[in-house]
């Protein structure tokens, strides 16, 4: 199966640091959505993920969406970076979740039908291109009072589809990297907290959680 899809380009770094392959997205100390992240951060640490994910009582789901869409975006940001020696055109020709699915890239505009690239290449233009998300002040307002614009779920719902992908990438094609890093297990619980997040509010269609299915029902069915 081939994903395709409109990643409008924006500009590329390109030096890469080995912990984290784009900058760290950070939310302002003193507003609500640093609270409900240091909120978000108390709750996981209870280890109950499930629980962890829900929306706080009398909070905004715009709000708590947005401040866990930064929170994965820097999560899969940093489990990314360990791995981008291994991720290089030579090993990833293509961005690929093993042989049944390959992801193809288009800006929408000099790039209009989706062409294949490489895996490093599509994750840079899909990181950037969320980290351009993120900090637009239009679409993920930082100030209190701001309102969200009314598609914000819409807007949450393509980039965790996007973020997906890289996820789906590392298991099939990096986990054996993974686990000489010793990383599994870091690995594992951003994932299953994703997976966790993305399935309370119903945010990802089933379908395009399909290259990681049988790991998602595995990691989830201990807590049914």
């Amino acid at each position: 199966m081939v994903k395709s899809e409109t990643i409008r380009q924006s500009g590329l770094g390109g030096g890469r640091s080995n912990k984290t392959f784009k900058p760290k997205k950070n939310i302002p100390e003193g507003t609500h959505q640093y609270d409900l992240m240091k909120h978000a951060a108390v709750t996981l640490g209870s280890g109950n993920l499930r629980q962890a994910v829900m929306l706080p009582e009398g909070e905004d789901l715009n709000e708590w969406v947005a401040v866990n869409t930064v929170d994965f975006f820097n999560q899969i940001n940093m489990l990314y970076g360990t791995i981008t020696e291994f991720c290089i055109e030579e090993t990833c020709p293509v961005m690929s979740a093993g042989p049944k699915y390959e992801y193809h890239w288009a800006d929408g505009q000099t790039v209009k039908k989706p062409i294949k690239c490489s895996a490093p290449k599509y994750i840079d233009y899909l990181m950037s291109w969320v980290q351009d998300q993120l900090d637009d002040e239009n679409l993920f307002p930082s100030k209190i009072g701001v309102p969200f614009p009314k598609n914000f779920l819409s807007i949450a719902k393509t980039i965790l589809k996007r973020l997906f992908r890289v996820y789906a990438h590392i298991y099939h094609q990096h986990f054996k990297e993974v686990v000489q890093l010793s990383e599994e297990a870091h690995l594992n619980t951003s994932f299953k907290h994703f997976i966790y997040f993305v399935q309370e509010f119903n945010l990802i269609e089933r379908r395009e959680l399909a290259p990681l299915q049988e790991l998602i029902d595995k990691l989830t069915s201990k807590d049914r």
